[in-house]
């Protein structure tokens, strides 16, 4: 799977948001507010990877665990949110990264502003007071890219919005789905359950399957799934 640039981002409608990106390294975030607060999300991304990489440094085998590992109370808590929402969805905590991250970043600039939006390729931390949001789906060559878009009602609720891929990105997937999104109230949550919903999708017939599993998974709101020109819904989840 080779790595795809993020032209969606150009999709991203700035109108009364001030909005910016935030790199460093590994993580490219892309940020929505209601005033520029780019001093302050520099340093909580800094903050949060230092908690990452200093507890991976101690311990090396987290990083490559495809399964839940065990609790560690003595972790930050950034680490004891991944080990907690993978271990709900069945996969190694490095499957919740993105959205852990996005979601954590995403809590700190609340403190500046009342709207936030954060984007860390294809995972979404949302919190709008008074905008609706309409977020489109990336599914790489399938001819129903881009062509379904999920509506979020925010009234000030947190949602996470998170996407995985079979044949898009990096990131490791033992499926085929070309998207795999979920909605829920914990982007880190919603990051390890697109993983491990993504995983059981290798063939269409396994979309409907999929869907029930990821709606078992306590704390999902809804879940969508694209492959190739098959579209499967379920769940509290508005199309448009």
């Amino acid at each position: 799977m080779e790595y795809q640039k993020r032209t969606y981002r150009n999709r991203i409608s700035k109108k009364n948001l001030v909005s910016f990106q935030v790199k460093i390294k590994e993580t490219d975030l892309y940020i929505g507010v209601d005033s520029d607060c780019q001093d302050a999300a520099v340093q909580s991304v800094r903050r949060h990877r230092e908690s990452i990489e200093e507890y991976i440094r101690h311990n090396p085998p987290f990083i490559h665990s495809m399964t839940p590992v065990e609790m560690d109370e003595f972790a930050p808590a950034i680490i004891r949110e991944m080990i907690e929402t993978s271990g709900r969805c069945g996969v190694g905590p490095m499957a919740s990264v993105a959205g852990a991250i996005a979601r954590n970043v995403g809590l700190d600039l609340m403190k500046y502003s009342d709207n936030v939006i954060i984007e860390n390729g294809g995972d979404i931390f949302l919190r709008l007071l008074h905008k609706d949001a309409t977020v489109s789906i990336f599914a790489g060559d399938s001819p129903l890219s881009y062509k379904i878009s999920i509506r979020v009602k925010c009234g000030g609720a947190i949602l996470g919005i998170c996407t995985s891929s079979g044949t898009v990105g990096h990131s490791l997937s033992y499926g085929k789905a070309d998207a795999v999104c979920v909605t829920s109230a914990s982007a880190s949550l919603a990051d390890a359950a697109a993983t491990s919903i993504c995983n059981r999708v290798r063939r269409e017939g396994d979309i409907k399957c999929a869907l029930d599993f990821g709606l078992s998974i306590e704390s999902v709101m809804g879940v969508v799934i694209i492959m190739g020109d098959k579209l499967g819904i379920l769940g509290d989840i508005e199309l448009v």
